[in-house]
């Protein structure tokens, strides 16, 4: 009897073993917590990345990696990990913008390598398949534009994601597309950032170029204006370039025809505004301040020193609940992705999806890849909820608390800015557009304007008007086809304010002044 008891006993060591040794997750009989159990994991997945390129081992190792992301839930954050997450350091979305070619993709992909997110195999597997492609310059861009689609044609098409930390920040960067064919796609980045870098180019020729009327520089920063981007660190790129080398006078020629643009969009230059020169592919002045002997006029900050000082307003936690909805998808359930603007989200909560009222149940939050119990305002999200199907949620709903709901409806009174009209148009009741606002994309339609703004006073004038031309002001009345979740500007600003496009082209930007 001795014997079988034995015989079982080493079988059952035997299969632990091989379980720990075939796909990386330590048995649960050595009585480890989840939280080392989890340290484990996440080892292994460095040594994945670290590891000598022996093909079975990269075999072995790429199934793991494959679990570890599609199938295992990663264990919940204890108390004290997930406030070092929530609380040591601040939150902020950085939205890099600016014309086509301008080098964002290229000044992001150097942002992740200088703060430890790639690593240098990677760099040289990205080099090498730039210069198999005669791209050599755009390895870095690898990094943020990931699809075959953007690397094929050097554009970014969608917002790409990433993030690094410094010091005291952790950031989301968003790397908007330039091309004026992805503008709506540059909106929904910039609707959620907090902050924004507009990438201008110093080439000679190229700031011309996206600075003149129909480049994108005047349009993105018209939109970051409106969508919300309060402050703006505004990065001369290329600086090393064989027609700038480091020169003081083109830099401070760029500074001076931006300044009066940047103030015209509505920016206070003194205090949201900061001006800086860089070259995102040697990685000048981005990390660690210029060195002397290559710029010796400039000794202002580094971009890492300036985006950790930048302040930002402080969102409600306690506020209701307010998460716009960017993408969903199926994963062990519904996931839908946004970034939290009013009110915090814990496990378990019972939330309302507006504006069908579906009533969910918050079953995962993930900030990144990692599993956390809360989040508060301003972190960017994906939320497992159940009750909903996923063919049910369209971008643009909006995650709601149930006591405090966000309001939907068909048509609002607004506040517009007209900025120019297409040739021949005139603004007037029955003008169709494309609506912006938040993460909502709608056909609307102008169905009344009800007073004309005095330009010197910023009040409606008491005379009846019937249409504007480009520059007016105007208060309107505005329909759309669908229910659409939407809050006046003065309880919510990013949730209230809005674009409205024709044919491709910003044509007005306003806020919500009532429903």
């Amino acid at each position: 009897m001795a014997d079988i008891e034995e015989d079982i006993r080493s079988l059952q060591l035997e299969s632990a073993d091989i379980a720990e040794d075939s796909n990386g997750v330590v048995s649960p009989d050595d009585g480890k917590t989840e939280v080392e159990e989890s340290a484990n994991t996440q080892q292994e997945v460095e040594e994945h990345i670290n590891a000598d390129e022996d093909p079975k081992q990269e075999v072995q190792e790429q199934s793991i990696k494959t679990e570890i992301k599609d199938k295992e839930i990663p264990p919940v954050q204890d108390e004290e990990d997930e406030e070092d997450i929530l609380s040591k350091k601040r939150h902020l979305n950085v939205v890099f913008i600016g014309h086509v070619d301008a080098g964002k993709s290229t000044t992001g992909g150097q942002i992740l390598y200088l703060s430890g997110q790639v690593d240098e195999r990677t760099i040289q597997k990205y080099e090498k398949e730039a210069k198999d492609k005669s791209r050599e310059s755009w390895y870095m861009a690898y990094i943020m534009d990931t699809n075959e689609e953007e690397r094929a044609k050097g554009k970014t098409v969608e917002v790409g994601r990433a993030h690094f930390e410094t010091e005291t920040s952790r950031f989301t960067i968003l790397d908007a597309p330039g091309h004026k064919s992805y503008v709506p796609n540059m909106i929904s980045g910039a609707s959620q950032a907090d902050i924004g870098v507009l990438v201008i180019s110093a080439r000679k020729g190229e700031f011309e170029t996206g600075y003149e009327k129909g480049g994108q520089t005047r349009e993105h920063v018209q939109l970051a204006k409106t969508l919300g981007v309060s402050k703006l660190l505004v990065v001369v790129n290329k600086m090393d370039d064989p027609t700038v080398q480091w020169a003081k006078t083109r830099y401070d020629e760029i500074e001076s025809k931006m300044i009066p643009f940047l103030k015209q969009s509505g920016y206070n230059v003194k205090k949201d505004v900061l001006f800086l020169p860089i070259s995102g592919l040697i990685g000048a002045n981005l990390k660690t301040r210029m060195d002397k002997s290559i710029c010796p006029w400039w000794d202002g900050p580094c971009l890492f020193e300036a985006l950790d000082s930048i302040e930002v307003p402080l969102r409600d936690p306690n506020g209701p609940f307010r998460m716009p909805i960017l993408d969903k998808f199926k994963d062990m359930g519904t996931v839908v992705m946004g970034k939290v603007e009013s009110g915090s989200i814990r496990e378990g909560d019972s939330l309302l999806i507006m504006p069908n009222r579906d009533q969910v149940k918050v079953v995962a939050i993930y900030i990144d890849e990692t599993r956390v119990k809360r989040a508060g305002p301003g972190e960017n999200l994906r939320v497992r909820v159940s009750g909903v199907e996923e063919e049910d949620i369209s971008a643009g709903f909006v995650l709601s608390s149930t006591a405090n709901p966000i309001p939907a409806v068909t048509e609002f009174v607004a506040q517009l800015q007209i900025l120019e009209l297409l040739d021949n148009a005139i603004f007037t009741a029955g003008y169709k557009a494309i609506l912006h606002v938040h993460s909502v994309v709608e056909e609307c339609e102008v169905i009344e304007l009800i007073s004309q703004i005095d330009p010197k006073t910023r009040k409606p004038m008491k005379k009846k008007v019937l249409f504007v031309k480009n520059g007016a002001g105007v208060v309107c009345r505005i329909q759309v086809n669908n229910s659409i979740c939407i809050e006046k500007f003065s309880d919510f600003p990013q949730l209230g304010r809005f674009t409205l496009r024709t044919e491709g082209k910003t044509v007005a930007v306003g806020r919500i002044n009532s429903f």
